[in-house]
């Protein structure tokens, strides 16, 4: 740990090319840390999936740079998955106005962290992620207690290891990934860290609620041209059809890419292909795959 802190003491001495290299280095070890808790990653990614095929709902509860890594995987599962906003949600100290206004002195708010949980109605069925880089945050410990409370399944993230955030949950996610280039600032290699493993989670659950067929977006939701355009060549290459094919197709069926898909590549009614996807829960590798 000395030799480390060394490392960094003539931050403000180095040229930029060395101190952008010092990070780079710095960073490539957060891959290497992050994969010795794979295992770990991959029980909480078995947990969730599980209670949200049970009608159960994920939460990130976070402060600071913890909690806006929260906000952004979350609200990113809504175009990407095209998932219910109510699927995965965020808490974030301060509210959300806290993800472009710093206030972090709302982090010791307890209170808070209960009262937000209580408001969405936590219970059983649902899973609670505490993400806090020191494994201390009052708010997040706050919320994890009442998430127990509540008897909702708990995961706790930090990247100090041992830490109070990491005991007493169902599965623990400790990444050391050693001490900041910038003293004490997260958002460095724990905020890498928690945005990759952010990353394999949502990612992941996705995959395995069928929101995903071989690596497509095949629940994409078509927001502006560019989706549009994905949403296109998805159903051209599953459906094996040409490009006014697919568009006409996502047009009749008000851009539903699976429908679509079905429409073409088997020849179904809208109705038909609907009731087939509803059948197998929308899995569509269920029936292309039959």
């Amino acid at each position: 740990m000395r030799n480390e802190k060394t490392k960094f003491n003539h931050l403000h001495k180095m040229s930029i090319q060395e101190i952008v290299e010092m990070m780079n280095e710095e960073d490539a070890s957060v891959a290497k840390n992050v994969k010795k808790n794979l295992p770990q990653i991959s029980d909480a990614i078995e947990l969730i999936t599980d209670k949200l095929k049970n009608n159960g709902r994920l939460f990130y509860v976070g402060a600071g740079t913890s909690g806006r890594i929260g906000v952004m995987d979350a609200c990113e599962c809504v175009p990407t998955f095209g998932t219910p906003p109510e699927l995965v949600q965020s808490i974030i100290a301060g509210g959300q106005n806290a993800t472009n206004k710093s206030k972090e002195n709302l982090e010791d708010q307890t209170k808070d962290a209960r009262l937000a949980l209580k408001q969405v109605a936590i219970n059983k069925n649902d899973v609670v992620v505490g993400i806090s880089a020191s494994g201390t945050t009052p708010f997040v410990l706050a919320a994890l207690d009442y998430a127990r409370e509540k008897k909702s399944t708990t995961i706790g993230f930090s990247c100090n290891v041992p830490s109070p955030l990491l005991e007493n949950v169902k599965v623990a996610i400790g990444v050391k990934v050693g001490p900041e280039i910038l003293s004490g600032s997260t958002r460095l290699k724990a905020g890498t860290a928690q945005k990759m493993i952010l990353n394999m989670i949502s990612t992941t659950v996705m995959v395995k609620l069928g929101k995903v067929y071989q690596n497509m977006m095949v629940d994409v939701k078509t927001n502006n041209k560019k989706l549009m355009q994905r949403a296109c060549k998805i159903v051209m290459k599953l459906g094996d059809v040409n490009m006014k094919e697919a568009t006409d197709l996502l047009v009749k069926t008000d851009n539903q890419i699976k429908t679509a898909i079905l429409m073409a590549k088997l020849g179904l009614t809208m109705e038909s292909a609907n009731k087939r996807l509803e059948s197998v829960g929308g899995y569509l590798d269920q029936i292309l795959e039959d």
